[in-house]
């Protein structure tokens, strides 16, 4: 397993994370017991990062992760949760005011049944809470030393620059890491997302790297899924995003790549985004030990240049505007420097 630094700060990272929303899921999961079979074979595998959140299975993922990491050696890990999302029917218990940050990040320790989370993420933004209180809450968990790094999933660019704009003027905490949806079929993050995260020296970590199951080339290309399926059960989210000509289009330049190198098609799709150097982990979800041998072969291997670019024509993404006038201006513009 090779290992990454996130962003510019000094921690590392194996650049394959172990995601835990599958913990506990009734519909598309595993249980307890597949679950941490699944984290014992991660750890024993090099991998050292594992990502949950508050929300997922109401709680429940944090807790049978809390289970699989008994006599584990706790400072050997990495592991990260988020706060946002409703967790009950009282007024306060979501968003990101001090009160909902303070006693969710509580709630979390108790369920991994740990004295400290090493990335604590924003699972989201919240329209109704000034960042300001929202960067003072997470520095104040940093200074308690209930978490060791903060960082921020589903935000805008804008929300990212702002937040650490705020952490700079205040002498607070800065977000450290971005987590986004970023595979081969959506790219969206390609035009403002991981620039920024680039330009704030923070890590970047894919979830949905693999588009839910489709780029592992598993499904056929019908009209809809076949019923039971984990895209069939998503449906609402999953179906718009990746079941069309273009998303088929891609998975079968994947699979060619897939027979070129002796590869499965998920590792194709995940080295292609371990190719950025700016990409500093992807997430794997598994339900079977075999799947997680499968994703964790890319933690070693690394995809050769010509076929990342031809994997790259073959899933094209119109950048669209500013980059189109830069594409068009800076040829006209810049080139007397070497560098």
């Amino acid at each position: 397993m090779k290992y990454r630094y996130m962003g510019n700060t000094g921690l590392l990272v194996s650049r394959v994370c172990l995601g835990a929303m599958t913990f506990g899921n009734k519909e598309w999961g595993c249980d307890k017991k597949a679950s941490m079979e699944l984290t014992n074979r991660f750890l024993e595998a090099g991998g050292n990062f594992i990502d949950t959140a508050d929300m997922y299975s109401e709680g429940e993922s944090e807790s049978i992760l809390g289970e699989a990491l008994k006599g584990k050696k706790r400072n050997d890990l990495v592991i990260a949760t988020k706060c946002f999302f409703r967790m009950n029917d009282t007024p306060n218990a979501k968003g990101l005011s001090r009160k909902h940050i303070m006693e969710a990040c509580e709630d979390s320790l108790k369920r991994l049944q740990t004295d400290f989370i090493d990335l604590y993420q924003i699972h989201g933004p919240d329209p109704h809470t000034p960042f300001e209180e929202t960067m003072r809450a997470l520095d104040d968990l940093v200074r308690q030393g209930k978490v060791r790094y903060v960082g921020c999933s589903n935000l805008h660019a804008w929300h990212i620059l702002k937040a650490n704009g705020i952490s700079s003027l205040m002498n607070l905490e800065p977000l450290v890491c971005g987590q986004y949806q970023y595979n081969l079929i959506i790219r969206h993050v390609e035009r403002e997302i991981l620039p920024a995260c680039e330009d704030q020296g923070m890590g970047f970590i894919c979830w949905s790297p693999l588009a839910a199951g489709m780029l592992t080339g598993k499904y056929a290309h019908t009209d809809r899924p076949e019923e039971g399926t984990r895209v069939a059960i998503t449906a609402q989210f999953t179906i718009g995003r990746y079941w069309h000509d273009r998303g088929f289009a891609i998975i079968d330049a994947v699979k060619k790549a897939s027979a070129e190198a002796g590869k499965s098609p998920a590792q194709i799709a995940l080295s292609w985004l371990l190719h950025d150097r700016r990409v500093t982990s992807v997430i794997i979800g598994s339900r079977k030990p075999d799947q997680l041998s499968d994703n964790l072969d890319v933690g070693d291997w690394d995809m050769p240049d010509d076929m990342w670019n031809r994997l790259e024509e073959s899933a094209p993404f119109d950048h669209g505007y500013p980059r189109s006038w830069m594409n068009s201006v800076y040829p006209r513009t810049f080139g007397e420097e070497e560098f």
